[in-house]
C-alpha cells in the first residue's frame, strides 16, 4: 500500500503503532518502527521501574530530553494531541494514557507489549490491532498474541509464530563477567531517592541512593548503567540500579545488542504478516 493510500485510511495519520512500556527494549522497538515509517505511541506502565533510562524514552514522561539513536521523544497527554502530532510527523510520543484511551485514536496497525512483566499474567492482545506482538516470557502466539518474540539472551529476536516463548529462567545475561551481582534490588518497599546520574563512575560501596532511610550501595567499581528515577515509590524486589564493570568499554546510551535484536525481530514479524495477508496493510520500510 502506498503511503498516500495508507494515510487516507485514517485521514492524515501514518501507519499507527502502539507500544506498551517505556523501558529500553520497548524503546528500541519504537525506534525501529519509527524508522520503518510508523507513527509510534508508547504507553507508560509503572512496573517494573525503568532503570536504563539513557537507553529509553522513559524520561520524556517528565518533560526531560529523551532521545535514542537520534530519534527524539515527546510527552503527550490527550488523544487529540496524539492525532495532531502524528499527523505532523512527530517522532516517538510517550504518554500515560492506557490502551483503552489509545484505541479510540484509530485502528492500531501493530500493538507491541514490551513491558517485560515476566512473572505476571499477560493479557490477550489479539484483535486489538492488525498485528499483536508479545515480547518475552508469558506470550504464546496461539493464546494471547498473534506473534511472539524471544527476549532471552542467546535467542533474543527469534520470532515465534506457533507456541510460547521460553519461560523466565531468572538468570541475567553476563556483562563484563558479572550477572545478578551487577544489580541492586529493593530489599523492602519504599520511596527511592538518588542524586546520581547515569554514566557516573563509582566505586564499590559508594552510596548510589536511599530506599527510605536505608543506603543502597554500588556492588563493585564501575559505571552507573541504570538507576531508577529519583522520588518514585518501588515495591520490594525490583531493580534499583545497575553497574557496568567494563571500564572504558561500558555503555549506557543508545540501543544495545539484545534490544536491537528484539526490535529487528518485531520488524521481521511485521514484514512476514504484510507478505502473508491477502489485503494490503501498512507498508514496512526496512531502511535500517
Amino acid at each position: 500500500m502506498s503511503d498516500m493510500r495508507q494515510r487516507s485510511r485514517r485521514g492524515s495519520l501514518p501507519p499507527f503503532a502502539v507500544i506498551l512500556g517505556t523501558n529500553e527494549i520497548a524503546s528500541a522497538v519504537a525506534v525501529h518502527l519509527f524508522w520503518a515509517g510508523f507513527g509510534v505511541v508508547m504507553s507508560h506502565d509503572p512496573m517494573p521501574p525503568v532503570i536504563r533510562r539513557r537507553m529509553a524514552f522513559h524520561d520524556a514522561l517528565y518533560d526531560d530530553a529523551a532521545s535514542v539513536a537520534g530519534v527524539v521523544a515527546a510527552r503527550v497527554e490527550s488523544s487529540v494531541e496524539i492525532r495532531e502530532r502524528l499527523a505532523a510527523g512527530a517522532g516517538v510520543l510517550v504518554t500515560e494514557l492506557g490502551l483503552l484511551d489509545l484505541i479510540v485514536i484509530g485502528a492500531i496497525d501493530i500493538l507491541v507489549d514490551g513491558r517485560m512483566n515476566k512473572y505476571q499474567v499477560t493479557p490477550d492482545l489479539r484483535r486489538l490491532g492488525r498485528l499483536a506482538v508479545g515480547l518475552g516470557p508469558g506470550f504464546s502466539s496461539d493464546v494471547n498474541c498473534d506473534v511472539a518474540v524471544e527476549t532471552r539472551p542467546g535467542i533474543a529476536g527469534r520470532v515465534i509464530t506457533g507456541g510460547a516463548t521460553a519461560p523466565p529462567d531468572g538468570v541475567p545475561s553476563s556483562l563484563g563477567g558479572q550477572q545478578a551481582a551487577r544489580f541492586a534490588r529493593a530489599e523492602v518497599a519504599g520511596r527511592w531517592h538518588t542524586a546520581i546520574e547515569i554514566g557516573t563512575r563509582v566505586y564499590k560501596d559508594f552510596i548510589i541512593g536511599y530506599l527510605g532511610a536505608a543506603p543502597v550501595r554500588a556492588p563493585f567499581d564501575g559505571i552507573v548503567r541504570g538507576v531508577a528515577r529519583d522520588g518514585i515509590e518501588v515495591p520490594q524486589g525490583v531493580k534499583l540500579l545497575e553497574i557496568d564493570p567494563r571500564g572504558r568499554a561500558a555503555c549506557w546510551t543508545g540501543i544495545d545488542k539484545r534490544a536491537g535484536a528484539i526490535a529487528k525481530g518485531v520488524i521481521r514479524a511485521l514484514a512476514r504478516q504484510a507478505a502473508e495477508q491477502p489485503t494490503p496493510g501498512p507498508q514496512v520500510h526496512l531502511i535500517k
